[in-house]
């Protein structure tokens, strides 16, 4: 009985800290600007992406941000970064699997007029509290 119970509290502990270090899925991608490009446009396009994200499955629960470099020591042209963050990589999985013909997907073509965001990583992050 006694191993029983040392199990049971074990695996408790456990739960309690997949829970505790839970990371999250987060893709960031490259990307650049057309030259007539402007950074309200750009945002309205990360914000039209993130809307229909959010009607797809795995995508209700993800956040978004933009990063427009201010000072930066980089030799990509890299004029902007989308970073994308869902709560789990199950979230992620069931989004990705989902893209193709999506709602996202579509907003996602239109944005090609006016920005191209060629690379990108996936990411496990662990929000620091």
């Amino acid at each position: 009985m006694r191993n029983v119970l040392r199990v049971m509290f074990l695996f408790v502990l456990v739960l309690g800290a997949a829970s505790a270090y839970a990371a999250e899925a987060t893709q960031m991608w490259r990307c650049e600007m057309e030259d007539d490009t402007g950074e309200s446009q750009v945002l309205k396009g990360a914000a039209d992406w993130l809307a229909a994200a959010k009607t797809m499955k795995g995508g209700e629960n993800m956040e978004a941000t933009v990063f427009f470099p201010v000072a930066v020591n980089d030799n990509q042209d890299t004029d902007v970064w989308f970073v994308v963050t869902a709560p789990t990589f199950e979230e992620w999985g069931r989004f990705w699997d989902g893209y193709a013909g999506s709602a996202a997907e579509k907003v996602d073509n239109a944005n090609m007029d006016f920005i191209a965001c060629p690379d990108s990583a996936l990411w496990e992050s662990i929000p620091v509290k």
